[in-house]
Formats: C-alpha cells, sequence, structure tokens
C-alpha cells in the first residue's frame, strides 16, 4: 500500500534529495579516462559518511541479486544497465557510465542515476541519454494530482518509441519515502489513463533506462549486474517526485 507523504515529510525527503544531487554530480564530474572506476565508489563512501547518510544499498539482498550488496554505488557501463556492482574497470576515452545511489538521510530517502559519457562522446550514446532525460522529463510532467499512474509510464514509453527504443518492463521506478522501494511499480510503459489514482503527497522515483536495440536483459556472473542481452549500450536518467497541490516536485534536483 502506497504512504502519501506530508508536506514536512516531503521536505525532508528533499534534504536527502539534494544530497543526492550533490552526490552525483560529483561522480559523474570526476569520472575521466584512466580512472578506475572503483575511486567513484569510494569517493561516494567518503561524502555519504561525512553527510551522516545511510546508504540504501550496502547490505541490501532483494530476490533477484546474489547476497548481500556490499556497495554504496551502482555503477553500470557500456552495456551494463541496471545495478551495476562497481567494477574494477579502468575507462576508456568513450565508455557509457550510468550511476545510481540511494540514501537516507534522518529516516528519509531519496533516489537517482545519470548516465554520461566518459572522455569523447559517441553520437549514438548522446542520442541515448537524451532519449532517458526527455522520458524522464514527460513522466516528470504528468506527475499531478488526479493522474493515472498509466498515463505516467505512458509518457515514458511514448518518448521511448519516438526514438525507436524497445522498453523492458520487468525493472522501472517505484514508490520510495521510509524505504528505498515501496508501492507501486512504476513500468517504464503502460496504457494512458489505466491504473491506480495518483495523489497529492505522493512520492515515486521514476527511472526510464533503454538498452539501444533490445529490451531484453542478463545477469552477470557477479549477480547482480544487469546486461543488455544483445551487448547494445544502456542509459539511464532518474529523478525522486513528488506530488504537491502546485504541482511536481523534483525533490533530487540540485538546489
Amino acid at each position: 500500500m502506497m504512504e502519501l507523504k506530508t508536506p514536512a515529510e516531503i521536505a525532508k525527503m528533499r534534504t536527502t534529495g539534494i544530497f543526492i544531487a550533490e552526490l552525483l554530480e560529483e561522480l559523474t564530474g570526476m569520472a575521466e579516462v584512466g580512472m578506475n572506476a572503483m575511486e567513484l565508489e569510494h569517493r561516494a563512501r567518503k561524502m555519504i559518511a561525512d553527510r551522516g547518510a545511510v546508504s540504501c544499498y550496502w547490505d541490501y539482498a532483494p530476490s533477484f541479486g546474489s547476497g548481500p550488496f556490499r556497495n554504496v554505488t551502482c555503477i553500470s557501463i557500456n552495456d551494463a544497465c541496471l545495478h551495476g556492482l562497481p567494477p574494477d574497470h579502468v575507462f576508456a576515452d568513450g565508455d557509457l557510465l550510468t550511476v545510481d545511489i540511494a540514501v537516507s538521510i534522518d529516516g528519509w530517502v531519496a533516489d537517482a542515476a545519470r548516465s554520461v559519457s566518459v572522455g569523447t562522446p559517441r553520437p549514438e550514446d548522446t542520442r541515448l541519454i537524451r532519449a532517458t532525460r526527455e522520458a524522464l522529463d514527460a513522466a516528470i510532467d504528468h506527475m499531478r494530482p488526479g493522474t493515472r499512474l498509466g498515463t505516467v509510464s505512458a509518457a515514458i514509453g511514448a518518448v521511448a518509441k519516438q526514438y525507436g527504443y524497445p522498453v523492458n518492463t520487468q525493472f522501472g521506478g517505484h514508490g520510495l519515502g521510509r524505504t528505498m522501494h515501496e508501492d507501486p511499480h512504476v513500468p517504464n510503459a503502460g496504457k494512458a489513463r489505466k491504473g491506480m489514482l495518483l495523489q497529492t503527497g505522493t512520492t515515486l522515483a521514476l527511472e526510464p533506462w533503454f538498452c539501444a536495440t533490445t529490451d531484453k536483459i542478463v545477469f552477470d556472473p557477479d549477480g547482480w549486474t544487469l546486461r543488455s542481452a544483445d551487448g547494445s549500450r544502456a542509459a539511464h536518467s532518474e529523478h525522486t517526485v513528488a506530488i504537491t497541490e502546485d504541482g511536481p516536485f523534483v525533490l533530487t534536483a540540485p538546489k
């Protein structure tokens, strides 16, 4: 069952969201050719500890993973699309990097992700990243009282269709607040004007992610990292968004 948040609770989630924005800006900004991806993980650990925040990933053990997750970031590179176990990987020019982070501050969670190119961007990667960001913007625009959840999902799917990208609906957005994953599941495609009615106080993590040429995914041997089944590249954009009486409030936007 979805818990509606009060304005005071949304304000607390906004505090967490601002910190998430700072984390993503720092980590994606420092990524450079020749750097090991684990440097991003260790930088995130320090920032989280210094802030007194709590990682939602550390010791996370869902049914689809392989044992507890002992890192504070999901780092997905190139054809890795979700839940990337931070790898011992030295960035090459043109790598496509996604950083996904969720933390809790004073008991309130926010979650966001960003994809960027490391070094020289490949045009096809730039297009893929742009599609996820446009899909996220389209979904956010529908986060208003009285909207049906299917309309939010349909907005994401429509952008994917416009760009010609297939959509996987197994993993998508979700409710959040006191914990990282709450009801409802938010697929990245759906039927407009269908599904549950969204109300003031709804808080969702919206996260369109697309693989360039497939909607099929496979697990890495590490039991966590999900990759495109055909090796095509993937991108992912995510924000935590609250529905207020005035419309959508992006809690993970920069301050």
